[in-house]
């Protein structure tokens, strides 16, 4: 069993998508972040860095104490190694994914966050930054416009850097992007939204945050952060 601690965001949906294609068991534990959930106490034992995903594995492969996991790439990488599925073990094949996955957690998913923040978010409509993150966000899209040109998936086989990716796409008219300017982005994002796996993880993050929007109140608990000095 999968204890998968989570809510409705890119980083979220890529650990369901992947429970739901891979067929594991797990069971959902919601951290309500316009609330404040990710600084309790017990959740920060799991997740330092007080962000959503983190995973605790019940039944980890070794048969020891169950193993918390936190980072959605680490968490992705960790549940491809257990199930044997959407990572290759061909080390050729493997770095291709890797090479993918990290593209997404270092470029597109901070890129397209700051991108939200500024054009969505943020107090003031500070042209020059939401111009800053717009064009970067179409310039990654342009990358991976690129790579899909000549291959269904961005690393040959359906994997994990897929599902890292995607729900970062999904939100693509907020960012201010238009799949139309990609064709084979495009296509592959199609393809994608039609997987039964991705249908299920879409309809389990509308169970479970029934009103997603962003309040004066959840603003500053989510954009209001610092570090607590040492006294």
């Amino acid at each position: 069993m999968i204890d998968l601690y989570y809510w409705t965001t890119p980083n979220g949906h890529k650990i369901t998508i992947f429970l739901e294609e891979a067929g594991l068991a797990y069971r959902v534990i919601p951290i309500d972040i316009g609330k404040g959930d990710q600084f309790k106490p017990d959740f920060l034992k799991l997740a330092p860095n007080n962000r959503i995903p983190a995973i605790v594995d019940t039944e980890p492969a070794d048969g020891g104490e169950p193993i918390s996991i936190f980072e959605s790439g680490a968490i992705l990488e960790y549940l491809a190694d257990k199930t044997g599925k959407f990572l290759p073990k061909d080390v050729r094949q493997r770095a291709e994914v890797m090479q993918w996955l990290f593209w997404q957690m270092a470029g597109l998913g901070p890129m397209a966050g700051q991108n939200h923040h500024f054009v969505q978010y943020a107090p003031e409509r500070i042209a020059y930054a939401m111009d800053r993150y717009v064009k970067e966000t179409n310039r990654l899209y342009g990358v991976l416009d690129r790579r899909l040109a000549d291959r269904d998936y961005v690393a040959g086989d359906y994997s994990i850097a897929d599902m890292a990716i995607y729900p970062w796409i999904v939100p693509y008219r907020k960012q201010m992007q238009s799949l139309e300017d990609f064709p084979h982005l495009k296509r592959w994002f199609e393809d994608i939204a039609k997987r039964p796996a991705v249908v299920r993880a879409y309809e389990l993050a509308r169970t479970i945050n029934t009103k997603p929007s962003v309040t004066e109140e959840s603003r500053a608990i989510l954009f209001g952060q610092v570090s607590t000095p040492r006294s």
